[in-house]
């Protein structure tokens, strides 16, 4: 029995091959996954970009637990269970929220790196520890973002002020979101400067204290400040974005 073979198709009806996605579409979507959002007033709403009063409590009540309970009673292991039990409560209701899953959990594994850490060395100095590798890898990612010009402060407003990547093309735009980008990194080395020496002269209180100090409420101020400074002239920002316009 003879089978006989399909046709071919020509080669101009082959479809063309799958590109990656463009730079431009994937600062779009980092950009879209970062959560800073503008208000009606279009200024950045700083309370929104940092995930609102739950997201705020989310950040600053895990450590808080843990300090406050381990100051009490000197008890590593009750400490740790309780900043991780917290931390289970937020996720919890963040699922019964339908919130995807991967931002429900991201609370609670952060919680519970810092507490598999302290609790392998027995210091409670140590919860902190993932802290200080997560702040030098920002730094490390923004510094890089700079030096090959794609400095990311630039990819978290451009998109939200409708310049997409367009302002790669404008010599004063990339220097204004260098600088921009610069504040955030002064940000994140401010905390390794004084948490760092706190830390290695074992002073729990004054580092769990200026871990929450400076933790997200610090993250947002450096936030608003480069945006203020990343703020194009009038004339530009009227023509990026199509609500100035109506």
């Amino acid at each position: 029995m003879s089978t006989t073979p399909p046709p071919s198709t020509p080669s101009g009806d082959n479809p063309a091959p799958r590109q990656g996605p463009t730079a431009a579409e994937l600062a779009g979507q980092y950009a879209a996954r970062s959560g800073v959002q503008r208000n009606d007033n279009g200024q950045i709403d700083v309370l929104q970009s940092i995930g609102g009063v739950r997201g705020l409590a989310e950040s600053i009540l895990p450590g808080l637990i843990f300090t406050v309970i381990f100051t009490i009673n000197q008890d590593l292991q009750v400490s740790l269970i309780a900043a991780i039990g917290v931390a289970a409560i937020f996720s919890i209701i963040r699922l019964i929220s339908r919130t995807p899953l991967t931002q429900a959990l991201s609370g609670l594994i952060g919680v519970a790196i810092c507490a598999f850490v302290a609790g392998r060395t027995g210091n409670a100095e140590d919860f902190f520890v993932p802290g200080f590798f997560t702040n030098g890898g920002y730094i490390i990612a923004m510094v890089i973002s700079i030096a090959v010009r794609w400095p990311i402060a630039g990819l978290l407003f451009g998109f939200i002020r409708g310049e997409g990547v367009e302002w790669r093309k404008d010599p004063v735009r990339v220097k204004a979101y260098t600088i921009a980008t610069w504040i955030i990194v002064t940000v994140l080395g401010l905390r390794l400067a004084v948490q760092m020496p706190l830390y290695f002269a074992e002073n729990f209180v004054a580092l769990g204290t200026t871990r929450l100090i400076m933790g997200l409420p610090l993250y947002a101020l450096g936030l608003w400040l480069a945006w203020l400074v990343s703020r194009p002239t009038a004339q530009l920002q009227e023509s990026n974005d199509p609500d100035a316009r109506s």
